[in-house]
């Protein structure tokens, strides 16, 4: 019988590495062109992924401004808060790879 999946893989450039005590979190940023009248416009989202020891360990040699390779499953998590239930999806890496080096900035 077949496996049922959900997942996802971003190509983009890290903005923050945020290591905690069992799980370490990267923002990485994904652009998106659309067309806005006669002009394109790039759109920059944050996607937040999680990164559990084993692809954390992987992270370590990383930087932020890297382009990065990742892939993984998606979780939906809820618990309730103030305003009531609060949904999230959480982005669970599977892999990641370094793609290319942040590039030094030119002294003009």
């Amino acid at each position: 019988m077949p496996q049922n999946i959900a997942e996802f893989r971003i190509i983009g450039r890290i903005g923050k590495i945020r290591p905690l005590e069992k799980v370490t979190y990267v923002s990485v940023a994904s652009n998106y062109n659309r067309r806005d009248g006669d002009d394109w416009k790039t759109d920059t989202h944050w996607n937040s992924v999680v990164c559990f020891p084993k692809i954390a360990a992987q992270v370590e040699n990383a930087e932020e401004g890297d382009l990065v390779h990742i892939t993984g499953r998606t979780r939906e998590n809820s618990h309730s808060g103030d305003a009531g239930i609060v949904y999230k999806t959480d982005l669970i890496a599977d892999s990641f790879s370094i793609l290319a080096r942040k590039m030094a900035e030119q002294d003009n």
